[in-house]
């Protein structure tokens, strides 16, 4: 399988920010930290998604049942 990469632009404050805590981790560059961050913050988006439109069919169901809708 082959890996396609692009570049995005980052301040470099941040990207001193980025490069100070990542040799703090195991990560051999700033650009794969900021790939595991940017990863991890999408996933945790994404559960919040999820979890807020089963909330949102619950109590559509709910005020369906009620009479609401």
């Amino acid at each position: 399988m082959e890996r396609k990469h692009t570049t995005i632009t980052i301040p470099t404050t941040l990207f001193g920010v980025l490069e100070e805590r990542m040799e703090k981790t195991g990560f051999s560059s700033v650009s794969a930290y900021a790939t595991y961050i940017l990863r991890e913050t999408m996933t945790r988006m994404m559960e919040n998604d999820i979890k807020q439109n089963k909330n949102k069919e619950k109590i559509l169901s709910k005020m369906e049942k009620l009479g609401y809708i």
